[in-house]
């Protein structure tokens, strides 16, 4: 077997710089190091007429249920200005205990350890009573539509069956071992158009101006009670995200106003029923001021909840054991690839500490590194007993 330290494994993955959708050979890379491991490994391929080619990974170990999968994306946000990188932020290095680079926290270094609990459970272990398998995608920071997604309906189409999922999200607030994402709020942007009627603003009764309109419909949407939250979510919310009136002149009244809007929303909720809910409101108020709307969705993901069973408890107890923290089962913060892994297989999402995420200097600490190995090592030694 071959000998891989999740340091090392980690500083090797970030030198690669795979901002959404670019490869840049880290599947292969990847896949290379697993096969050393004894899983059999497909670089899957998908591209759309909309959207730019992305690569993937499916690699699994063993033929016999159960299947415990791993999952994780290797594609990262562009750096920024990088004069306020203290480092460049594809050469990592190591600085106060601390492994800095882009990705190193969302999440390359995550994936470093499950490889490396992999290795080291594989090495020790010369049976195991069924499969271990990863699904790696390079496009969750991105459109997310050439990644997990498409590798979940080529696994549907395979038949391939996956037991229970572990997607190694940075999960913690600000210490390793508080929180264990079992769910997922949804998320539905809406794109909204109140057409008007322009004209001189010396002659307002020539034109229809769409601007207190649309303010209106802001304010309404703005004031909705959508619900008070459950025991496992909290409540409904939606911001105001856009306003935009793209007139050039101070002496015409506008045609058209536009806004964005992002609901967050629970499980108590379905898109289609919250697209139902506004677009009354939008149909009211324009009615009522005689103007006409446009209004377009694009919904990220609907609401899930993965019920607790004995293997998230397992897990639980597990994080608890080494970090000597008991985490917390939630719901909070933004979607993941989760949202389209929930459709296959229950799923739960435990990684590192991500206060530095998507930010200057992202960076990991070696310490929970090194654990979050340990802790992936005793979910696999549990989970296989």
């Amino acid at each position: 077997m071959p000998t891989y330290n999740e340091i090392t494994l980690a500083k090797e993955l970030i030198k690669f710089p795979t901002i959404t959708p670019i490869d840049a050979g880290i599947m292969k890379f990847l896949a290379k190091k697993l096969t050393a491991i004894g899983f059999n490994c497909k670089i899957l391929e998908f591209k759309d007429k909309n959207s730019k080619p992305v690569k993937n990974l499916y690699a699994r170990l063993g033929k016999s249920q159960p299947n415990f999968m791993f999952a994780g994306h290797l594609d990262v946000v562009p750096p920024g200005d990088l004069k306020d990188w203290t480092i460049k932020p594809f050469s990592p290095a190591i600085k106060k205990n601390h492994l800095i680079g882009r990705g190193a926290n969302d999440m390359k270094s995550a994936i470093a350890s499950w490889v490396v609990a992999v290795n080291n459970f594989v090495s020790n272990n010369k049976e195991i009573k069924g499969s271990i398998s990863l699904l790696i995608t390079g496009d969750e920071e991105g459109v997310a539509i050439n990644g997990t997604k498409k590798v979940v309906d080529y696994l549907k189409k395979k038949k391939e069956k996956i037991d229970f999922c572990l997607v190694g999200e940075p999960t913690n607030p600000n210490k390793l071992g508080e929180m264990i994402k079992i769910g997922r709020r949804g998320s539905v942007t809406g794109e909204l158009t109140i057409i008007g009627s322009q004209g001189h603003v010396a002659y307002p009764h020539r034109a229809n101006n769409p601007s207190y309109t649309i303010i209106k419909i802001l304010d309404e949407i703005k004031k909705l009670k959508f619900d008070k939250g459950t025991k496992d979510f909290q409540a409904t919310n939606l911001e105001v995200t856009k306003i935009n009136i793209d007139n050039t002149a101070d002496n015409i009244i506008p045609g058209i106003a536009k806004a964005s809007f992002n609901i967050r929303f629970n499980n108590k909720h379905t898109s289609s029923n919250l697209k139902n809910k506004l677009n009354k409101i939008f149909k009211k108020i324009t009615k009522k001021n005689k103007f006409n709307f446009k209004i377009k969705y694009r919904v990220s993901g609907e609401a899930f909840l993965t019920k607790p069973n004995k293997t998230t408890y397992m897990i639980q107890n597990i994080i608890k054991k080494i970090t000597k923290i008991k985490p917390q089962l939630s719901t909070t913060g933004g979607t993941s690839d989760a949202r389209f892994i929930r459709k296959i297989a229950p799923c739960l999402e435990f990684g590192l500490v991500g206060k530095t995420m998507h930010k200057v200097d992202e960076a990991v600490s070696i310490s929970d590194l090194k654990k979050l190995t340990k802790i992936y090592y005793n979910i696999l030694e549990c989970y296989f007993e």
